[in-house]
């Protein structure tokens, strides 16, 4: 069982970098829902889709795989695959948005915000994968980031002083704020 949930997250992981690269920043294929939803989270860096959508999804998915996965599998060893999958899958959107709106918790949160931003602030081509740069390295993908500018009209609250408008102390090597010069 527990290979099974194993097998379950690597899924996630190679539909994580999948999804976000063709079905999220491929013009042939960004006409989708995901799409549209990744589309304006890039555009205004403070907008998710609704946590609803993210758990209607989640079921939807756990729905339409724990019938096969039992078929072929067995109900202990389909039902922890689907566990694991649908459970990667939340740890991605709870990772994914800590990224955004916290400062980063330990060495693999900070490694995973710059990564992330790297990839929205810098190179929409490059770094796809939010939880892992596994894929990212397979698919030729991955851009170690350097010092992140995040343009002044995104940057997160956690990155900004609000007394001084500048990037705030301990985050300035790794991080800033790119103005927008006036006339």
């Amino acid at each position: 069982m527990i290979g099974a949930a194993l097998l379950g997250i690597a899924t996630w992981s190679v539909l994580e970098y999948a999804i976000h690269r063709w079905l999220g920043h491929d013009k042939r294929w960004i006409r989708n829902v995901f799409g549209v939803e990744h589309t304006a989270h890039h555009a205004r860096g403070h907008y998710f889709a609704p946590t609803w959508k993210k758990g209607l999804a989640a079921v939807i998915v756990a729905g339409v795989a724990i019938g096969p996965a039992v078929a072929v599998a067995g109900p202990s060893v389909g039902g922890a695959y689907v566990a694991g999958f649908v459970g990667f899958y939340l740890v991605y959107e709870l990772i994914h948005r800590l990224n955004h709106t916290h400062a980063g918790w330990g060495p693999y949160g900070r490694w995973a915000r710059r990564h992330h931003f790297w990839h929205h602030f810098h190179d929409p081509k490059a770094n796809f994968g939010v939880t892992s740069p596994v894929w990212d390295v397979v698919f030729g993908t991955r851009v170690v980031p350097g010092r992140v500018l995040v343009p002044e009209r995104l940057a997160m609250p956690w990155l900004v002083d609000p007394a001084t408008g500048e990037v705030r102390a301990g985050l300035a090597e790794m991080y800033g704020l790119r103005r927008v010069k006036a006339g």
